[in-house]
């Protein structure tokens, strides 16, 4: 049986033991909430004075000239935007859209800002996700933490006809037509209070002004689920060698997961019968040669996000596992039948 106290938790900043306490009493019963509480409100007054000024216009809002989806969230951490981010951008070409997509770019280190992303970017310069959704879509990709910026760099440059922005729901400096937010469905928002007594970014207010809400594995108040599936390991020096998970029952292996969530990546696992040993990364962790060494030949067994950044330095035995995600309901018609109603302008 699979213990995850006993993970081992790194961090590329040597994050220290009670910023991980803190996290974790996000999401179960803990009296911190109420020395914290104070913070909260003041971080709550903040965003929303924030907000209200870019309603009334004294914060510039700008539109691009075509029409822009946001996929964000109101909690800190993982919930799954990037297969949401991909699934949509797929659901679009597929209906005659030429969708374009931005990003922060979160994990990378640029120089210097507008950076197109290609299949050949570094991770550490773009992100280790955009670059995963480069692959997954041949959609172009632009990042920059001004989603503005990155969105007129990629009209500049490309035959777009309607943008997705990966994150950005509280980026109010660009107008949006569509926002979505994805939950995680397990963690939900745990003790509901805002930064940094609880993990939510906006209050839970915010949710009845989004257009679509999608849950991240089942839940009861979920009408929209995304649901992962794991397909059959690659190998991250031969990319044509592949294995189906069930061939590496007979082992024990290590599971690498840098991830916002990694539990979900080793629950995944445990749930396909593999037996592992995990190792829980802070999330975009910039790995080194050490962070995969462990003195045995098991495989090691990562997601692909963690795989784009430990490609040039992997052994034979190191594998990522690709995820593919779907959504229940009839969201994709509905996205695409709300932007024919409503023109962009």
């Amino acid at each position: 049986m699979l213990s995850y106290t006993a993970c081992n938790f790194k961090n590329s900043r040597n994050q220290t033991i009670s910023m991980k306490w803190l996290v974790t009493t996000w999401y179960q019963p803990h009296p911190i909430r109420w020395l914290l509480s104070p913070l909260s409100l003041i971080y709550r007054l903040i965003i929303s004075l924030r907000k209200t000024l870019y309603n009334v216009g004294l914060f510039k809002q700008y539109k691009l000239s075509v029409p822009v989806i946001i996929v964000g969230n109101i909690s800190v951490g993982g919930t799954g935007k990037t297969p949401f981010v991909i699934w949509l951008a797929k659901q679009l070409q597929q209906a005659g859209f030429k969708p374009g997509i931005i990003s922060r770019g979160y994990g990378g280190k640029a120089a210097s800002y507008p950076q197109t992303v290609t299949l050949q970017s570094d991770p550490t310069i773009v992100g280790d996700e955009p670059l995963i959704i480069t692959r997954q879509t041949a959609c172009p990709m632009v990042v920059s933490p001004n989603r503005v910026e990155a969105g007129l760099q990629l009209l500049h440059d490309n035959d777009c006809d309607i943008i997705i922005s990966d994150d950005g729901l509280q980026h109010y400096a660009l107008g949006r037509d569509i926002e979505i937010v994805v939950v995680d469905g397990q963690r939900l928002f745990g003790n509901h209070y805002c930064l940094p007594a609880g993990p939510l970014r906006e209050p839970l207010s915010r949710l009845s002004y989004i257009d679509f809400i999608v849950h991240n594995s089942a839940s009861d108040s979920a009408e929209y689920t995304m649901n992962l599936t794991q397909g059959s390991a690659i190998n991250l020096l031969d990319s044509t060698l592949t294995k189906p998970l069930a061939e590496f029952k007979s082992h024990t292996v290590h599971a690498i997961a840098g991830i916002g969530n990694p539990n979900r990546f080793f629950e995944q696992l445990s749930q396909q019968g593999l037996t592992l040993i995990p190792h829980a990364f802070a999330d975009h962790h910039p790995y080194q040669v050490s962070d995969l060494q462990f003195n045995d030949d098991n495989a090691i067994l990562m997601t692909e996000k963690d795989a784009v950044k430990c490609t040039h330095f992997a052994h034979k035995n190191t594998w990522y596992i690709p995820i593919e995600a779907s959504i229940s309901g009839k969201l994709a018609p509905l996205i695409i039948e709300k932007l024919r109603k409503n023109p962009h302008g």
